[in-house]
């Protein structure tokens, strides 16, 4: 029996309900998918700015940013040079000279230095012709130069050593905790003139002061390296040298020579003693032994020649 007009316009809106439906379902289900995605992309950023790897300021001073003097981090955690000349080396070295007066030898290693940039740091000499040290501080630019001229001077190389050593990282790394104390000194000030309770001024006072003595240690650390790789260090030792009549006399030494023989011939006279001990111990007990030998066989000999020669003599005359 078929139903009233109102039954079949039911039966008619229905399939368009759902459809609608599905629809509505279908535009939340994408509005809150969408809304999802935004919100992780925020936390995402709030995480790298906050708890991950800090973001890099205006003055470059992230993770990633480029290090003062064209250096980067490398992928292995070292650093990578973009050029040698940037490179913070300290240069030392140690020069001997056998020269013919000293006092003359130290007057032009004075002037040398003070030609090339650079001033003597210390100096050690005798009297007269005594060796002479002086530890001089010369550019680092010229410290090739001074080493030539050195060799240049009227005498003989006797000893030479160089060496450098490669300090960059070191200056970076400083440089770097330098700035990052300097940004917490900053951010410890400003939180010092919000205080208002005297406990939290004083330990907020308290971690300033730590902070900037960790500044002024470090910037020394700094101020050293630098000087060290920018002023060279090179020790010039002066000796004089001898004549062939004075350095042959010097060799000759009448006093050892007596003392050498002296103990040569207590060293003999050892020797004989030892010799002489050596038999009475040990040639004492061999002749006495030796001696009973000889006494017991001139003793039994004789008998035991009679003794043989005894039954050839009653022999034929019992035949």
């Amino acid at each position: 029996m078929p139903g009233t007009p109102g039954d079949l316009l039911r039966s008619r809106s229905q399939p368009r309900r759902r459809v609608a439906v599905f629809g509505s379902l279908f535009v939340l289900l994408m509005l809150v998918l969408a809304a999802c995605g935004s919100g992780a992309g925020i936390g995402a950023e709030v995480g790298d700015n906050l708890g991950g790897q800090p973001a890099p300021d205006a003055r470059g001073e992230g993770d990633g940013a480029q290090a003062p003097g064209g250096e980067a981090p490398g992928e292995d955690g070292g650093v990578a040079f973009e050029d040698l000349a940037d490179r913070q080396i300290v240069k030392t070295g140690e020069i001997t000279l056998e020269v013919e007066s000293v006092a003359s030898a130290v007057g032009s290693v004075r002037a040398m230095a003070l030609q090339l940039g650079g001033y003597v740091g210390g100096s050690q000499a005798g009297t007269a012709d005594d060796a002479a040290t002086l530890t001089l501080r010369i550019p680092a630019a010229r410290f090739d130069d001074a080493l030539q001229r050195l060799r240049d001077l009227d005498g003989e190389v006797t000893a030479e050593a160089t060496r450098e050593q490669d300090v960059t990282g070191s200056v970076v790394d400083l440089e770097a905790r330098i700035r990052n104390l300097e940004g917490s000194e900053i951010q410890y000030r400003a939180l010092l003139d919000r205080a208002t309770d005297i406990e939290d001024i004083l330990t907020i006072q308290a971690r300033l002061d730590e902070v900037r003595g960790q500044i002024e240690q470090h910037q020394a650390q700094l101020d050293q390296l630098s000087e060290l790789a920018s002023l060279a260090t090179l020790t010039v030792t002066l000796v004089p040298a001898e004549a062939p009549v004075e350095e042959a006399t010097s060799m000759w030494d009448p006093g050892a020579v007596f003392d050498s023989a002296v103990a040569a011939l207590v060293g003999l006279g050892q020797a004989l003693a030892a010799a002489a001990i050596w038999l009475v111990i040990l040639g004492l007990p061999l002749a006495v032994a030796l001696g009973i030998l000889v006494w017991v066989g001139m003793r039994v000999g004789p008998v035991v020649r009679r003794r043989e020669a005894a039954p050839e003599q009653t022999g034929p005359a019992a035949e």
